[in-house]
């Protein structure tokens, strides 16, 4: 037999109007009824708990317990009885059983009772075998099995998008977002009692799940972290590479391990079920040999008057030296002012400069700077640059004289 925890008992409410034939029967009823709540005799819910008359679903993470007893049923004294429990998954057998020594005998209208626990890490089908050995009076040995089938359900449905973001203002390699998608897909609500996000070496984590509210941190879901069947939520979070990381340039790229998510949740009346996810994987951009990101850049500049933006050039190959040249080609909205052409200068493996660039702009609005090309002279190849940011463009002032 299954041990599970009790369910609240549901009746069903029948009802009519004065008018009718039954009159106030039916109220009264209910009011008797001792299942029902006083003042709310209409309502589902009771005060009353019942005990579980069937399986009932079992769901991935959720621990499975189950009471096994053995009962000898005949007038005899049997011997030598071994009680063996095990869980036959898809790819694996366990064995559940607490103790694996037998039992000297066993008397009539007398059982061996025995509780095992298995937290389910799988989904699908699952069958447990309950396999009994025992020796007759006679000498003779007995043995007989038993299979109970049952199919493990899937509780939640996770989803998880990356986001990469640019913060090169400090120095600072490029921050990671991750947003978790998490979808109860039960029929009955959940209660959230942690999601967060074990993160790999190369990464600290920041949980942006909350907010401060005169000085106490918050959930931005509420006070009451239900999860309501077919709902979904999402976390959020972000991720920095650690400092020892962060200082390498191209170490970061390819595909790299980001973390897993923990999820822990209860149901029912408290019962509790958890989840981690394999290692969530990400493809971090790539930059090629070169990479240039913008450390400075005005949010809003006036119309045709020069502004100063700062570039940083990486030089994102571990064993190659580069000789860079750099050409500025003005658009139809963004002009550039200097000269274009110039060198400047070796740049080493993993090594990176800082650029002062000037630009003007021609046409008001939303603007994106475009334009700029590096060549390498050892190897003649070029690496153009467009849509590298934005600028809000507006029309200067007028001095009234």
């Amino acid at each position: 037999m299954r041990l599970t925890k009790p369910t609240l008992f549901t009746n069903i409410p029948v009802t009519c109007e004065e008018r009718d034939l039954p009159g106030n029967l039916f109220n009264q009823l209910m009011k008797d009824d001792p299942s029902t709540v006083k003042g709310a005799e209409t309502l589902m819910l009771g005060e009353m708990l019942t005990l579980p008359q069937n399986f009932g679903n079992i769901f991935l993470g959720e621990t499975f317990s189950s009471y096994i007893s053995v009962h000898n049923d005949s007038n005899q004294v049997v011997k030598d009885i071994l009680v063996k429990a095990d869980l036959q998954t898809s790819s694996q057998r366990l064995n559940l059983s607490a103790s694996s020594a037998a039992v000297a005998e066993l008397k009539p209208d007398c059982c061996i009772d025995d509780v095992i626990h298995h937290e389910v890490k799988e989904i699908g089908t699952h069958i447990l075998v309950c396999a009994v050995s025992y020796t007759m009076q006679t000498g003779e040995k007995m043995y007989f099995r038993k299979f109970f089938k049952f199919q493990v359900l899937k509780p939640l449905d996770v989803k998880t998008k990356f986001y990469n973001a640019e913060s090169d203002l400090s120095s600072v390699t490029d921050e990671v977002f991750l947003e978790a998608q998490i979808q109860n897909i039960t029929t009955s609500p959940m209660f959230m009692e942690k999601v967060s996000l074990e993160p790999s070496m190369m990464y600290n984590v920041a949980e942006l799940n909350t907010v401060d509210t005169a000085g106490e941190s918050e959930s931005t879901f509420g006070s009451r972290t239900y999860l309501q069947p077919m709902d979904t939520r999402q976390y959020l979070y972000c991720l920095k590479p650690k400092q020892e990381f962060a200082e390498k340039a191209g170490v970061i790229k390819g595909v790299t391990v980001i973390g897993k998510l923990d999820i822990v949740w209860k149901t029912n009346l408290g019962e509790r079920g958890r989840l981690q996810t394999s290692q969530l994987q990400r493809m971090a951009p790539g930059y090629g040999d070169v990479r240039l990101s913008l450390e400075t850049i005005p949010d809003t500049v006036n119309l045709e008057e020069p502004f100063d933006i700062t570039c940083k050039i990486t030089n994102c190959s571990s064993e190659r030296t580069m000789d860079l040249v750099l050409e500025m080609c003005n658009t139809n909205s963004i002009h550039w002012c200097g000269v274009s052409g110039r060198q400047l200068g070796k740049l080493h493996p993993s090594s990176s400069l800082h650029l002062a660039l000037t630009l003007l702009s021609s046409v008001q609005g939303l603007q994106s700077v475009s334009g700029l090309r590096l060549t390498d002279t050892f190897l003649k190849r070029t690496y153009e640059y467009d849509d590298i940011a934005q600028v809000c463009v507006v029309s200067s002032e007028v001095k009234q004289s």
